[in-house]
């Protein structure tokens, strides 16, 4: 016709005609453009921001002006008065400006219904932006005498013709409870939350513009939250707290064990861990400004054991063999089953466990770290109390739990402690003299860097965490202190006075003041059975893949974001790898639940990908154990590490060390050096 305009809309480069006078926003949505609105094109939210672009587009065969739009108008001018935001400079508000000529029209990013939310590292994808809730502002049908229908019924019409929302199902009772109010304080304009295009979960009157979800991850130690901007997918605001079930047991099998010797122990770390989480959302609610009740969705990860007890479930069936779960399903609840303060009727998914001791966390580290759209064989390893394994490609993936223990977290080390102010979490020591210097939590300077001293008199140095013992270790080993199987080699006494006899066997001064930090035997033995095991639990999934090496490792959680990826190869935690592609991914499980948060396509991916997992259970495999006892060794007393030998000069092979040295002269020397020292 001879009045329709040409648009063309990028970067989509969807195109179309129409007659003149059409809105832009009314273009965009009849040629599927993204293109972002709650207010449905009233110019309240503001969101819908466009850029006309100006000059001879010769692809599009178009001459594009700015006055081929209709000018800036009195919604606009008032929306940008009394916004916080206001238009941004160029822009025009695609419900207001009417198609006047041929046209192009750029729709920039936070303009988009489906932003991406940019990730800082690299070799993860971006997040897609879609929320499984949305706001939707809606004018609504007045009540007929010659009419009659509920309000609800012309509220459901209203959005069907308005937003298109053709699957609406129906509504919670507490919306239709305050609906009736709602419609007329807002003089039959409402907005309402639609969750996931199918129920209305919650109403306001007039226009409603704020909506946020949060993103937990309940681990044995910590919970952490991530609140976000359900429109932007900014995080606004992220905290963590002690999981106060500590006080029931250390690690997750004595928590069951507690179940078990306690009727009622269940519910009561339930309780626990429910008001820890509220505690834990208000505080970071009101550290963004937002109250509790404008939080409408949540998504939340966990161990199995964790998951169980957030669900009220007991976790007693986790605590033996076959391991049997209640569920592995993801799960979408009302937030008030459990006991969750925020919207009444906000929705909760939980996203599903993958086997008895590999759960909702590892699910969520899976969603982060996508190995199962990979061409690569990768591997990733959240390392905590109990090792999550997850191995494989596009083509296959497997999983698995190594029974690691709280070695890596600082426990069962004598000196050892969690990661706090004063904790020494780097460690270099001089091949030469055997002599160390460390960083502690909390001060930036080396230890034999000047002002140190004074820097760490309040922090005072006060332990050694899970990093610094990695790296001391590795450090000792790669000095010639420990030898290959692990043994304090009592002879390096010679070389230095930080190699001390302790009973029958030996261990290295680090740090001399108060409290005295030193590495013992058992403080190796620690390590090497924990590594052990997280490597036995790895080269099983080889085996069962068929492979000798891997592409590329991950190691999340926040023990695997501390730790310097070379160390953990000197040690042997992970297999042979080129360094360069052994990455930390830090706390991937959160990021995993913020994923299934902002978007929700991602829930039911996770599910499908959940579904064809491999589960491998280690305690029943006999390879387990000739796998264990191979990498109780530094690095491994068979796998030759040739890419690690390439970027570390590894210590050549020496003489297993006896408890008391060497045998004859050398023990006999050794023996009169340490009279001497007692004297």
């Amino acid at each position: 016709m001879a009045d329709d305009v040409l648009i063309v809309f990028t970067p989509s480069g969807r195109r179309g005609r129409f007659e003149k006078g059409t809105t832009v926003l009314q273009a965009g949505r009849q040629l599927g453009v993204d293109i972002d609105s709650v207010c449905g094109g009233r110019g309240l939210c503001g969101r819908c921001q466009v850029k006309v672009a100006e000059g001879d587009f010769a692809k599009h065969n178009i001459k594009s002006r700015a006055d081929h739009v209709s000018p800036w108008n009195e919604v606009e001018q008032r929306y940008h008065e009394k916004s916080r935001k206001g238009v941004k400079p160029g822009r025009r508000l695609s419900c207001q400006a009417r198609i006047l000529d041929d046209v192009v029209v750029d729709v920039p990013a936070d303009s988009q219904v489906h932003k991406q939310v940019v990730r800082k590292r690299p070799e993860v994808r971006d997040i897609v932006l879609d929320p499984a809730v949305r706001l939707h502002y809606v004018d609504v049908e007045q009540p007929d005498m010659h009419k009659p229908s509920g309000d609800l019924e012309r509220l459901l019409k209203s959005l069907r013709e308005q937003w298109d929302l053709t699957e609406l199902e129906d509504a919670d009772l507490r919306l239709l409870q305050n609906l009736q109010k709602a419609l007329r304080d807002g003089a039959w304009k409402v907005t309402v939350a639609v969750h996931r295009g199918k129920r209305l979960t919650a109403v306001w009157p007039g226009f409603h513009d704020r909506a946020f979800g949060v993103a937990i991850d309940i681990g044995s130690t910590t919970i952490a939250a991530h609140l976000c901007d359900l429109a932007s997918g900014e995080v606004l605001a992220s905290n963590g707290i002690m999981n106060p079930q500590i006080r029931f047991g250390e690690d997750l099998m004595s928590r069951v064990s507690y179940v078990m010797m306690n009727p009622g122990g269940d519910a009561e770390m339930t309780a626990a861990v429910r008001e820890a989480i509220n505690d834990l959302i208000a505080e970071t609610a009101e550290e963004a400004g937002v109250s509790p009740e404008e939080i409408l969705n949540a998504t939340f990860v966990g161990n199995p054991i964790m998951h169980h007890l957030l669900l009220g479930i007991d976790p007693t069936e986790l605590g033996g063999a076959p391991f049997a779960l209640a569920t592995n399903s993801g799960m979408t609840l009302w937030a008030e089953e459990l006991g969750v303060r925020i919207h009444p009727d906000a929705r909760v998914y939980v996203l599903p466990c993958i086997a008895g001791h590999v759960g909702a966390d590892t699910a969520g580290v899976v969603l982060s770290e996508t190995p199962h759209l990979s061409d690569d064989i990768v591997l990733v390893v959240d390392v905590g109390t109990n090792a999550e394994i997850v191995l494989g490609s596009k083509d296959r993936l497997l999983a698995a739990s190594s029974p690691t223990g709280p070695a890596f977290e600082g426990a069962q080390i004598s000196s050892g402690q969690r990661a706090a102010s004063g904790a020494i979490e780097r460690v270099r020591i001089d091949p030469e003299t055997l002599e160390p210097r460390f960083k502690v939590i909390g001060c930036d300077q080396w230890s034999n860097e000047p002002g140190f001293e004074k820097k760490v008199k309040r922090l005072g140095v006060t332990g050694i965490c899970g990093s610094g013992i990695i790296e001391v270790l590795a450090e000792m080993y790669l000095a010639g202190i420990i030898t290959p199987d692990g043994t304090i080699d009592g002879a390096m006494a010679a070389k230095s006075d930080r190699v001390q006899q302790d009973g029958r066997t030996w261990s290295y001064l680090l740090h001399a003041g108060e409290p005295e930090i030193r590495i013992t035997q058992n403080d190796v033995r620690a390590i090497q059975l924990a590594k052990a095991a997280l490597y036995a639990g790895t080269r099983l999934l080889m085996d069962h893949l068929g492979i000798e090496s891997v592409d590329r490792i991950v190691l999340a959680g926040a023990f695997g974001a501390h730790i310097d990826v070379k160390y953990a190869m000197v040690l042997g935690l992970i297999p042979d790898c080129n360094l360069e592609k052994v990455t930390s991914a830090g706390n991937a499980a959160g990021t995993g639940a913020r994923i299934a948060l902002l978007n929700q396509k991602a829930r039911d991916e996770i599910e499908n990908v959940v579904r064809k997992i491999e589960k491998i259970e280690t305690a029943v495999e006999p390879r387990f154990q000739a796998h264990f006892v191979e990498a109780m060794s530094f690095p491994h007393a068979t796998a030759p590490y040739p890419m690690l030998r390439k970027a570390v000069p590894l210590p050549a092979p020496k003489k297993a060390a006896q408890p008391d040295g060497d045998e004859g002269g050398g023990r006999r020397r050794r023996r009169q050096r340490s009279r001497q020292q007692a004297e």
